[in-house]
């Protein structure tokens, strides 16, 4: 009777050792299934994640044009960001940006940056500034963006040199308004690249400002 108990007792142990380590096993199989699992939706995660195109812009550019996106300055605390083919040419982070009209020159067939300059349309002279739209050769590309105000020291003469280079707002430009613009030396049509924001108490973003206005786009390189 008593090797009756033993068999009985161990054949107990093995069927409860055998139930455990099946479930046991079950358990890390499931695991082990979620683990790979994960890794297959990680993976597929990464491979849907959208790609990242130049400058940041929504969708690449076709062959031949340039990448370009760019954004007003809001209020007088952030400055203008202008960026063309990747390289940031103008930014409060290089410190190459300033109150009233910041402009950015980059050559119209390689996208090589020939010239950033920065001119005080509220405390300073426009007489620089005119000189400077005049001294812009044929086929370069002009970007502009304001920076807190760009249309007080304005005049008709600076408004027209601009107007040239493709704008079609810059004649209504006024105190504090935002807006930025990408044109060219030599253009024969009015640019498509322009955004223009008034400044009204009524709508204003900051206290006597309205928001930052932002643009994309691709721009055509210039063929011979």
């Amino acid at each position: 009777i008593g090797a009756a108990k033993l068999v009985v007792v161990v054949a107990i142990f093995l069927l409860t050792f055998y139930v455990i380590s099946q479930v046991f096993e079950i358990k890390m199989d499931a695991n082990l299934g979620h683990i790979f699992a994960r890794s297959a939706l990680d993976a597929a995660a990464r491979s849907t994640k959208p790609p990242r195109y130049k400058c940041g812009i929504s969708k690449a550019c076709p062959e031949k044009h340039f990448a370009f996106k760019m954004a007003s300055g809001a209020a007088n605390v952030v400055g203008p960001k202008i960026c063309v083919e990747d390289n940031v040419l103008m930014s409060g982070v290089k410190n190459n940006v300033g109150r009233g009209i910041n402009v950015a020159l980059v050559n119209g067939k390689t996208g090589e940056t020939l010239d950033t300059k920065f001119f005080d349309m509220w405390g300073g002279d426009v007489a620089p500034f005119i000189e400077f739209l005049k001294s812009i050769q044929d086929g370069t590309i002009v970007l502009m963006g304001t920076y807190d105000d760009g249309a007080t020291k304005l005049n008709d003469e600076a408004r027209k040199l601009i107007a040239e280079l493709g704008s079609t707002s810059i004649a209504n430009l006024g105190f504090r308004d935002n807006w930025v613009f990408c044109g060219g030396k030599g253009i024969k049509t009015k640019s498509p690249f322009e955004q223009h924001i008034k400044n009204n108490k009524d709508t204003n973003k900051y206290e006597g400002w309205p928001e930052v206005v932002e643009m994309e786009g691709c721009i055509p390189q210039k063929q011979d």
